[in-house]
């Protein structure tokens, strides 16, 4: 976690979980997707636009999680090519380090008019290096 500056907290509710009882798969996709969008809600100033999006995602299933669990989505950027960016999360339970879901999920940057790959902005590439790169610099891991 100590990698991570970022995290966004959440409830798993009724509808989210399968007739084991435990989180269904896909429900793991949305949690990081709330995560990625308050991750760069915070990069952006409202008047700001940047869109992306998924290409692919690579899941690793450690743990379950159940209904009412509180999980911990973590999350950062691992590197921003010239289109894309790959992003690494770690979803944990509550007060717990043990991963229950770790992922890297890779974005393509688009124009939102044409739905068109295009290069990431520069002010964003300057604003992730800030955030991500001023955290790890000042880290005392």
């Amino acid at each position: 976690m100590e990698d991570y500056r970022f995290s966004h907290r959440l409830k798993v509710r009724y509808s989210e979980i399968d007739g084991q009882k435990i989180v269904f798969n896909s429900h793991y996709l949305t949690y990081i997707d709330v995560a990625v969008t308050e991750y760069f809600q915070q990069l952006l100033q409202p008047d700001e636009a940047f869109d992306f999006v998924l290409a692919k995602s690579t899941i690793e299933y450690k743990r379950s999680a159940y209904l009412n669990d509180w999980l911990t989505i973590w999350c950062r950027v691992e590197k921003v090519g010239n289109k894309s960016m790959t992003m690494n999360y770690m979803i944990t339970r509550e007060d717990e380090i043990d991963p229950v879901l770790l992922a890297e999920i890779i974005y393509v940057s688009i124009d939102n008019e044409n739905m068109v790959p295009c290069p990431v902005p520069n002010f964003i590439r300057e604003r992730i290096e800030q955030f991500e790169l001023d955290f790890q610099k000042n880290s005392p891991f």
